[in-house]
C-alpha cells in the first residue's frame, strides 16, 4: 500500500498582508505565556506514590476550588485593599537592572508558579530594564500604558508585580492599568491562609496578613468623614456635639491594632507546649534532625520516603506550612525525631519571617539540620542562598548541616557535577525513586550527636527498665548477661547515667 500526497492547492487565495502581520505577532506573544509546565514540576516527572501514604489531606484541599470564568475585574480601583482577593486571569511585571536578566526571569517564573498555586491563570509575563523601579508607578509612566494595552489584548483582570510594592506605587498604577494590582507579598499571603490549617498555622498566617495590611489601608470620600462625638442630630452637626471624633480609617487601623495585639497572645500561648515538648525530647536526649529547604525541594516527599509518615505532597509551593514532627531509629537502635518544616522562598515577606519564628525555631534547636536543594531547579545557588540567609535570623548552627539535592533522577551527570561544585559533601537522592536514601540514612546516623557519658553498669533483672532506656536513648558498646544482671558498656545522657551510678562496674 502506497502512500498518497495531496498536491499543493495552486489556486488558493493570497494571503492578506495584514493578516500576515497579525499572525507573526501572535505568535511572537504567545512565547511569552506562562504554561504549568514552565512555572510548576511537570505533571509527569511530579512525585507520589505508594511511598506518600494515602495523601487524604490533598482530596480535602482539592474539595474546594475557585471557579474559573467569575470576573475580578474592577469597577471602582479605590476598593482595591477592602476586596477578598481572588486571582483568575493575570499578568506579571518585573523590574531588573543591567545585567541581571537571568535572575529576573527566574524570579518572574517563581511569581508564575506562585500564582498557579494561589489559584489564577497566568497570561502573559513582562520584565523591564532600569535602573531602578520607579518611585510612582514602580515600571514608569509610558511602560504602565504599555501594560494597560497587553492587560486589555489578553483579557486579564489582574496584574501581579514581582517585588514588594509601596502603597502609592499600588494605586498609580491602578489608576494607569484600570485593574487590580498586587505585588509578590500579597500572593505569598494569600497561599498561606488557604493552606494553614492548625490553630497556631492560621493564627501566625493572620498576623502576618494584619501587619502587611495596616500600612496600606486607605479610603475616599464617605470612608473618611469623621464620626462625630456625643448627642448628634441626624443629619450628623447638630446640637451637643462633643468634638470631632475619630476618622473612619483611624477606627479600622484601631481595631487592626487590637486583633494584632490579641493575635500575639495567643501565639505567646501557643509556645509552653512546644517548649514542653521540645524539653522533654532533651530530657530523654533524643536528638532531632531538621529538614529544612527551599519550597518544593521535596521536604514533605523525602520526610515520607525516610519514616513513611503520609504528609501531604503536592505539586504546589508552600504546600506545607505546620511543622511535623516524626519518630525515626538508627541501625543500631537509637530513637530521633524528623521534623518537616515551612518552605522557603526568595523575597520571602519579613512579616512571615516574624510570625512564623516560633516555627522556626525547630531548626535552630535541631542537632542536624538537612538542607533539601531542588536539584532541577534552574537556580540551585540562589536556593541555597535563601535558606541559609533565613536560617541566619534564626541562629541555626550550620555546622552538622546535610545538604541534599533531591530530585537527582532529573538530572543528567554534568548537571551533578556543577551541583557538586556548590556543595561537595553533599548527597544525592529521588524520593521518587528512592536512590540515595539509605546512603543519607547512613549520614543521618553519623551526624547524630552520641550521649555525653560513657558508662560500664551492671543492671540487675529486676530492672529492666534501665536496660530498656539505655536502647531506646543511649548508645550501646557492648552487652553482656552474667549471673548478678546484664553489664552493660554504653554512651547514655546525664540522666540516665545518674540512675545508673548504683549499678556501676
Amino acid at each position: 500500500m502506497t502512500e498518497q500526497t495531496t498536491p499543493p492547492n495552486t489556486d488558493a487565495a493570497p494571503v492578506d498582508p495584514v493578516d500576515r502581520v497579525l499572525s507573526r505577532a501572535e505568535a511572537h506573544r504567545g512565547v511569552r505565556v506562562f504554561g504549568a509546565a514552565q512555572a510548576l514540576q511537570d505533571a509527569a516527572t511530579a512525585y507520589g506514590g505508594n511511598t506518600d501514604g494515602d495523601q487524604w489531606d490533598r482530596e480535602e484541599r482539592a474539595a474546594l476550588r475557585r471557579v474559573p470564568g467569575l470576573s475580578t475585574e474592577l469597577e471602582d480601583v479605590t476598593e482595591v485593599e477592602y476586596r477578598q482577593l481572588r486571582l483568575e486571569n493575570v499578568v506579571l511585571v518585573g523590574v531588573h537592572p543591567q545585567g541581571y536578566q537571568a535572575d529576573a526571569e527566574n524570579s518572574l517564573r517563581e511569581l508564575a508558579a506562585l500564582a498557579e498555586t494561589a489559584g489564577a491563570v497566568v497570561l502573559d509575563g513582562v520584565l523591564q530594564r532600569r535602573p531602578h523601579p520607579d518611585p510612582a508607578t514602580y515600571v514608569g509612566r509610558g511602560k504602565a500604558e504599555e501594560l494597560r494595552d497587553i492587560v486589555a489584548a489578553v483579557g486579564a483582570d489582574t496584574v501581579i508585580a514581582d517585588t514588594e510594592l509601596a502603597p502609592s506605587q499600588r494605586r498609580a498604577l491602578e489608576d494607569v492599568v484600570k485593574v487590580k494590582v498586587i505585588d509578590r507579598t500579597t500572593v505569598i499571603l494569600d497561599i498561606f491562609s488557604q493552606h494553614a490549617k492548625s490553630r497556631e498555622g492560621k493564627a501566625q498566617v493572620e498576623l502576618a496578613q494584619l501587619e502587611y495590611l495596616l500600612p496600606r489601608l486607605r479610603g475616599w470620600g464617605e470612608s473618611m468623614s469623621r464620626q462625630a462625638g456625643g448627642q448628634v442630630g441626624a443629619g450628623g452637626a447638630g446640637m451637643g456635639s462633643r468634638g470631632p471624633g475619630e476618622t473612619k480609617i483611624e477606627l479600622d487601623r484601631r481595631r487592626i491594632r487590637t486583633k494584632m495585639a490579641l493575635l500575639r497572645k495567643q501565639l505567646r500561648d501557643f509556645a509552653p507546649a512546644r517548649a514542653a515538648k521540645r524539653a522533654e525530647r532533651k530530657r530523654h536526649t533524643i536528638p532531632s534532625v531538621a529538614i529544612a529547604g527551599y519550597t518544593n525541594a521535596g521536604k514533605s516527599s523525602l520526610l515520607n520516603r525516610l519514616t513513611s509518615a503520609g504528609v501531604l505532597v503536592e505539586n504546589a509551593l508552600f504546600a506545607t506550612l505546620d511543622a511535623t514532627v516524626r519518630r525515626s531509629e538508627t541501625t543500631d537502635g537509637r530513637v530521633y525525631t524528623l521534623t518537616d518544616t515551612v518552605g522557603f522562598v526568595r523575597n520571602l515577606p519579613h512579616q512571615l519571617v516574624e510570625a512564623f519564628r516560633s516555627t522556626l525555631e525547630e531548626v535552630g534547636d535541631a542537632d542536624v539540620i538537612l538542607h533539601v536543594v531542588d536539584a532541577s531547579h534552574p537556580d540551585p545557588a540562589a536556593q541555597l542562598a535563601t535558606v541559609r540567609d533565613v536560617m541566619g535570623d534564626v541562629e541555626a548552627d550550620f555546622g552538622h548541616e546535610i545538604v541534599v539535592f533531591n530530585k537527582a533522577d532529573l538530572v543528567s551527570d554534568d548537571d551533578r557535577l556543577v551541583l557538586r561544585g556548590l556543595a561537595p559533601r553533599a548527597h544525592f537522592v529521588s524520593s521518587r525513586t528512592g536512590e540515595g536514601i539509605d546512603e543519607l540514612r547512613a549520614a543521618i546516623e553519623e551526624a547524630l550527636p552520641l550521649p555525653a557519658v560513657e558508662v560500664q553498669a551492671v543492671v540487675p533483672y529486676d530492672r529492666g527498665d534501665l536496660v530498656s532506656a539505655v536502647h531506646e536513648s543511649g548508645l550501646i558498646v557492648a552487652q553482656e548477661h552474667r549471673e548478678t544482671g546484664t553489664f552493660l558498656h554504653a554512651h547514655v545522657g546525664a540522666r540516665l547515667a545518674a540512675e545508673l551510678e548504683p549499678y556501676a562496674a
